[in-house]
């Protein structure tokens, strides 16, 4: 169980895969898939820890980058930009709208590209925790959702004939060898 749930952990830890990718693994896609709790606690604990991390490290990595002449030239003008552009709607919404752009799980979003967001807008680091493990408990209810009701309609479509028994192929050795 524990060597299943460090294989969520590594899947849940990918950039752009996150959640998406490790909760179907972890109750669809293995051999014998674990239960949505132990899923939910190899997913989604390293999940909101990540974001944390990631938050805490663009503190260091920004002025780093904005040293950098032309890279750090190019950063002030595109964060300037996306600030003129959402500034209205953060400062309305705040924290409840970072945890529906984390939580949603769309291609681009999730708790990295949320701690990106944050720092751009310049959240403290409590408002983004909450909105973090908000938007991560969105995003894994969700997922698990939808991944409960595949797993559910897999099982009715092989009861009914529809999709080929879940067993394993019997592999006949040849004896006249």
């Amino acid at each position: 169980m524990l060597k299943k749930g460090l294989w969520l952990i590594l899947i849940t830890l990918i950039p752009g895969v996150e959640l998406r990718g490790s909760i179907p693994a972890g109750m669809l896609l293995m051999r014998d898939p674990m239960p949505w709790y132990m899923v939910a606690a190899f997913c989604l604990i390293p999940n909101i820890i990540l974001g944390i991390l990631f938050f805490s490290l663009l503190q260091f990595i920004i002025p780093l980058v904005n040293r950098i002449g032309p890279v750090g030239r190019f950063y002030a003008r595109y964060v300037e930009r996306i600030q003129r552009k959402f500034n209205r709607s953060i400062e309305k919404h705040g924290k409840w709208a970072l945890a529906l752009f984390i939580g949603i799980p769309f291609p681009g979003t999730g708790v990295i590209s949320g701690a990106v967001a944050a720092h751009i807008f310049g959240m403290k680091f409590m408002r983004f925790v909450w909105s973090s493990i908000a938007g991560v408990l969105i995003a894994g209810s969700i997922v698990m959702g939808i991944c409960m009701a595949g797993g559910q309609t897999v099982k009715f479509a092989r009861r009914m004939h529809l999709l080929p028994a879940n067993e394993r192929p019997v592999v006949q050795q040849d004896d006249q060898r």
